[in-house]
């Protein structure tokens, strides 16, 4: 049987993750080390000890899960001796930056600083406060697109994570997001929630991070991806780097089309089984949603790594 590596996303932080795989294996210790001294900063402190206001900040936040994933795939090759067979890897949104990391394409060094840098672009494309994220449940593709063109005819909102069936999050300028929350039910949602996020990710307004990130992407290395990469953008394979850094680029303003691409996993290359490679289960959850009969597995302690590890080489028999 075939599986998928799967990467999570902002939202996915914990103040402590990690943390029992560093004390109990050298391995991720060094992974920890290298990200601190990568970054120039001490990034294993704030996740273990610290504020979690502070840990969720974008800047924080992204380097500290891809940090936490790359521990948990080092202690799964190195401690645990799992040779990676995946079909192929995905991550949503920050995650698809790890998966690049674990397929080969980025060093770790490389790939942690570019994600800290992406935060940082992220957050001062749009004043604090000017941009705003909803979760929409309940509503189909069409009925979001629909009350999207309606409340906001010039774009000023527009769909930014299609997570699963029925979970659809929007994004775009503040005044605009409120009006669509008042809206929803009107539409057909059965809820609507505004995010705890401080800019209007996966929307228009990113693009100048993305021309940022897009002048970071050349001074560093990349390479050909050991296995394809299920992009947010196409849910659809990459595997240069010139298809990667171009989708990478693209990503950055445009919608997560995580849904599509669990179903072209599980449908189209018939994966069964999906690991979650970090903390928590927030992806596993939304995997779950997209389709049922498939086996997931998560978790970033030492017991639910070995359990990823025992599920990976039964999969491989």
């Amino acid at each position: 049987m075939s599986y998928a590596l799967c990467f999570p996303g902002q939202g996915s932080q914990a103040v402590g993750m990690g943390r029992e795989l560093y004390e109990a294996f050298k391995s991720a210790r060094d992974v920890f080390d290298e990200a601190d001294d990568s970054l120039n900063f001490h990034l294993t402190k704030l996740i273990f000890e610290g504020d979690e206001k502070e840990l969720t900040l974008t800047k924080n936040s992204q380097p500290a899960i891809m940090t936490v994933s790359a521990a948990v795939l080092k202690v799964l090759t190195d401690e645990m001796s799992a040779e990676l067979k995946p079909v192929c890897c995905a991550g949503h949104s920050l995650g698809e930056y790890t998966a690049l990391a674990a397929c080969g394409v980025l060093a770790f060094r490389d790939a942690v600083q570019l994600v800290h840098k992406r935060g940082i672009f992220m957050q001062e494309a749009v004043p604090e406060g000017e941009g705003a994220m909803a979760a929409l449940l309940g509503l189909d593709e069409d009925g979001v697109k629909n009350l999207c063109d309606n409340v906001a005819p010039n774009g000023e909102i527009q769909p930014a994570n299609f997570n699963s069936p029925g979970q659809v999050v929007i994004s775009g300028l503040s005044e605009f997001i409120d009006k669509a929350i008042e809206s929803a039910k009107s539409y057909g949602a059965k809820r609507a929630v505004k995010l705890n996020v401080s800019a209007p990710f996966h929307s228009v307004y990113m693009k100048p991070a993305a021309e940022r990130l897009k002048s970071e992407f050349e001074k560093i290395s990349w390479n050909d991806a050991k296995f394809d990469i299920i992009a947010n953008v196409s849910a659809k394979p990459v595997k240069t780097p010139d298809e990667i850094k171009s989708s990478l680029y693209a990503q950055t303003f445009s919608p997560v089309l995580w849904s599509q691409s669990v179903s072209y996993m599980a449908d189209t290359l018939e994966i069964k089984n999906f690991f979650e490679i970090g903390n928590g289960d927030v992806l596993s959850g939304l995997i779950k949603r997209c389709k049922k009969g498939l086996n997931l597995f998560s978790g970033a302690t030492p017991a639910k790594v070995e359990a990823i590890r025992e599920a990976m080489e039964a999969s491989e028999c």
